[in-house]
């Protein structure tokens, strides 16, 4: 039997559905969806009736006919892969302005581009949006601290007690192996796993839902984009490697997003602040597909590897995002980076106060691997907290008057 890890973005969920006539679950495929409405389906108050549009039968019914499709299927109910069926939605829209309470329906999709296309055009203000990923470190570890990751002193107290410690090849572990439900809570290897993943990726989203006409080049193009994780996007490069035009490589790298497997952290710029690169940087979402997808099969060899430092980022990175997306909130996060080459990795923007980042793949970080905070006292119009360098140091620890070390279980 597979193990159950209760998933922190629940909470989310239920404060959606008492706000909200319809809520809309995305994600990558296989972060856990279906699993997550069909718990809530369990713990529900009330009944709940559930359909899922993988079914060809149901497909079927609900294109057909949508109108009499939603008066045999009563709300509350549940809508299981959505994409599939983007007719539904006017008569969702319909339904919800006849009789509008909240909780009436709840969808789920892994298709982004396309369920937000027809949601601003249907469901505008009817509808709460959460975005699930695959595990937190957090879950993995069944750890009940759910607040969203601004490293504030008090946020850093709160949080300590409830830090578990990680060995070094036990984090590359996890790292490597990636975080996808499935390789977590089963037996399979994740090299399997991640196999499979993109031959269906391939097939069903990308070849049904997408205009991609030569599906083996689409899957260079992922490889070399995991190749590029962590990096500022650049399309050129991007395009050359993979032998297609500029233009193709934008629309590419624009599905992955709308697939949520990338994330592109955009770059913090303000009306003062002239200098800054207007290019964001890109994340793939989990490190055990980048790792799969560029041939790191070994976390050892990947621990010691060229690629070490961009696969910490980017677990960081993405561990920080999963934070604040388990609670509904899309992330205020950005990096800085100026025509100097001065960089800071990370910013975290929260009621008027910027908290810079650092995130170094070391144990002993020190005083000047925090020198580019300083850069933000140019910044007038946010006040600039003081700064952490998240390492892969075992305790707190002072650099310097206003820099803490923090260890990276702490995300």
């Amino acid at each position: 039997m597979k193990k159950h890890i209760k998933r922190h973005i629940s909470h989310a969920l239920d404060r959606y559905a008492s706000s909200f006539p319809a809520v809309l679950i995305t994600g990558a495929r296989q972060t856990g969806k279906t699993t997550l409405l069909r718990n809530f389906k369990k713990e529900a108050d009330t009944s709940i009736s559930y359909i899922t549009f993988d079914d060809p039968a149901e497909q079927l019914s609900a294109v057909s006919d949508s109108k009499t499709f939603l008066q045999l299927h009563p709300t509350p109910v549940i809508f299981d892969e959505i994409q599939y069926v983007p007719q539904l939605f006017p008569y969702l829209k319909m339904a919800i302005d006849k009789d509008r309470h909240n909780g009436m329906f709840y969808v789920s999709g892994s298709q982004q581009f396309h369920l937000m296309e027809n949601i601003s055009e249907s469901l505008a203000g009817r509808i709460g949006i959460l975005h699930l990923t695959p595990f937190s470190l957090r879950e993995r570890f069944e750890d009940s601290f759910t607040s969203p990751f601004i490293p504030s002193r008090d946020f850093i107290l709160q949080r300590k007690p409830s830090c578990k410690s990680l060995a070094p090849l036990d984090l590359w572990n996890i790292i490597q192996g990636g975080s996808f439900p499935e390789v977590c809570v089963s037996t399979i290897q994740s090299q399997d796993f991640y196999g499979s993943y993109v031959k269906t990726y391939i097939e069903r989203d990308v070849r049904s839902l997408t205009q991609i006409g030569d599906e083996l080049l689409f899957l260079k193009f992922v490889s070399v984009t995991a190749a590029r994780t962590g990096q500022l996007v650049n399309y050129a490069d991007i395009a050359r490697t993979t032998g297609i035009s500029e233009s193709t490589a934008k629309k590419w790298l624009s599905i992955l997003v709308s697939s949520g497997l990338v994330f592109l952290l955009q770059p913090y710029s303000s009306n003062v602040e002239k200098r800054v690169v207007k290019t964001p940087k890109l994340y793939f979402m989990d490190t055990g597909l980048a790792a799969y997808l560029t041939k790191w099969h070994n976390s050892e060899v990947l621990m010691s590897g060229a690629m070490a430092g961009a696969y910490f980022e980017t677990f960081v990175i993405t561990e920080i995002l999963k934070s604040f997306y388990n609670n509904g909130i899309e992330p205020p996060v950005y990096f800085y980076r100026d025509k100097d080459k001065i960089e800071i990795d990370l910013l975290i923007e929260d009621n008027g106060v910027l908290y810079p980042i650092e995130i170094k793949m070391t144990s002993s970080p020190a005083k000047k691997d925090a020198t580019a905070f300083s850069i933000l006292q140019r910044i007038k119009s946010s006040n600039i907290a003081p700064g952490i360098i998240i390492c892969t140091g075992s305790s707190l620890k002072s650099i310097a008057p206003d820099v803490l070390a923090v260890p990276v279980e702490y995300v």
